[in-house]
């Protein structure tokens, strides 16, 4: 009975107006999380902005888009910058610096403390240097 009353057109319909509040709601947060992440504009101007689109939301977030399109590319681009050199970072911090002559000044430092005799400095010492 619903499937007759429900038929392939109106299957689409629905699809594409679900698509397109999606893509609405997208929009929003993406403007919204544009206006409070901009450091170029003052606290004013972000409450204006935000009136805005809360009371006109097509008109203001198209006007946004217009008026500070380019802006959000700069500060996607500058997040995705910040998010890499902290990823690298932390890489490089996680890793560490293990490279054999690294290995070995450490194996001559812990040997010259006494931490450990000559004979596991040769032993360790020729793990390094097989590796």
């Amino acid at each position: 009975m619903v499937a007759a009353e429900f038929g392939t057109g109106q299957v689409f319909w629905s699809m594409l107006w679900f698509f397109m509040f999606f893509i609405w709601i997208w929009l929003l947060i993406s403007v919204f999380g544009d206006i409070f992440r901009s450091r170029d504009l003052s606290g004013g101007s972000k409450a204006l902005w935000s009136i805005f689109v809360i009371f006109l939301p097509y008109l203001g977030v198209f006007v946004y888009l217009i008026a500070r399109g380019h802006k959000m590319g700069e500060h996607a681009v500058e997040a995705a910058q910040a998010q890499d050199k902290a990823f690298r970072s932390y890489v490089k911090d996680a890793a560490g610096t293990n490279s054999p002559g690294d290995q070995l000044a450490q194996l001559a430092a812990l040997r010259d403390q006494g931490v450990f005799d000559d004979a596991e400095f040769a032993r360790m010492k020729s793990k390094v240097t097989a590796a």
